[in-house]
Order: structure tokens, then C-alpha cells, then sequence
């Protein structure tokens, strides 16, 4: 018997490689719209932190190694376990008064600080951004702007006004990524 036929027919492991990755990337859009709209009616961010685990997960089964890229996918996974641990136990630290200072530059960005349950899902967005401008494939970037959008919605309901400021950060982030700064 053939070893490579064996080896197929009997893994019991998804190989998530061989499914159709447009069809993948449908669902868990689906799966993250389903979540920020329990998030948005119930008042929690549990929820779409809870469904963006799929997001996170096949971004890091789809990212190539790069020079940031792969890094960057893999620190989402723990920054968003990370977040749901901050929610559970109500962590309350500021990072601005930690600092000193009220933004600190991180991973290439310049980011206001304020509460840390609120700077990880800020941090969670600036890192999904930079994978949709980093990594070269549709699929990926189709990920990370489920991540980044999610993380928006976390940000919105944890602090509406530092919600502004992230949007503000993103329009001007955008506008130095294509050269129409402010």
C-alpha cells in the first residue's frame, strides 16, 4: 500500500490548506458578524472576542513567513487570550500614568495609552493593519480586516471615547500610508 495514501486517508486532522479558502474566509466573516452584533445588543465585547478566535487562528495558519508578518499574526493570538483575561478579572491599569506619558511608540506606530483593557484591543487593530499592508495574499488581508473591524467594535464598547480617537488614528494612519498627511 502506498504510504502517501495511507498517510491522507487515515489522519483524522483537518488539513486546512486543501479547503477552499474564499469559502473559509465566508464563514468566519459570518461567525465575526454574528458576534459584533450579540457584542453590540448585549453591551459585552466577550462576544466578539469569542469569535474572532477563528480570524486569528486561520490568519496564523495563512500568513507566510515575513519579516513582521507571521510575528505579528501569531502576537494577535495572544494579545486577544490576553484581552478576554483583562475582561474576566476587570484589570483596571493605566498605561499613561505607568509611562508617563500619554502615547508610546509601539511596533512602528505611535499609540495613545489609556486603560490597558482598552490599549489591546487598539493594539490588536494597528497589528491587523499592518498584516493587510504587509502580507500579499487576498485572503489575509480579508482576515485582518475582520480583526481590525472586531477590534473596533471591542474599543467602542469598552470606551466610546477613546473609540473616536483609534478612528481618528486609522483615518490618519491611512492618509501617511498613501501619502495625503495632515
Amino acid at each position: 500500500m502506498d504510504a502517501s495514501k495511507s498517510k491522507g486517508s487515515s489522519s483524522g486532522l483537518i488539513n486546512f490548506q486543501s479547503l477552499n479558502p474564499a469559502s473559509i474566509c465566508i464563514l468566519i466573516t459570518i461567525i465575526a458578524i454574528i458576534g459584533a452584533l450579540a457584542s453590540l445588543a448585549s453591551h459585552n465585547p466577550m462576544w466578539i472576542l469569542f469569535f474572532l478566535f477563528p480570524a486569528v487562528i486561520y490568519e496564523i495558519i495563512r500568513t507566510q513567513e515575513g519579516a513582521s508578518t507571521k510575528f505579528s499574526s501569531i502576537f494577535l493570538l495572544i494579545i486577544l487570550v490576553l484581552e478576554i483575561i483583562l475582561l474576566i478579572f476587570n484589570v483596571n491599569f493605566d498605561l499613561a500614568s505607568f509611562f508617563g506619558t500619554q502615547e508610546k511608540y509601539i511596533v512602528g506606530y505611535s499609540l495613545p495609552l489609556g486603560d490597558i483593557k482598552t490599549f489591546a484591543p487598539l493594539l490588536l487593530m494597528v497589528l491587523s493593519t499592518i498584516l493587510i499592508f504587509r502580507t500579499r495574499g487576498t485572503y489575509t488581508k480579508w482576515l485582518s480586516i475582520i480583526i481590525a473591524v472586531g477590534s473596533l467594535v471591542v474599543i467602542f464598547l469598552i470606551n466610546p471615547l477613546f473609540f473616536q480617537e483609534a478612528v481618528k488614528f486609522i483615518v490618519n494612519g491611512l492618509f501617511d500610508r498613501f501619502g495625503y498627511g495632515f
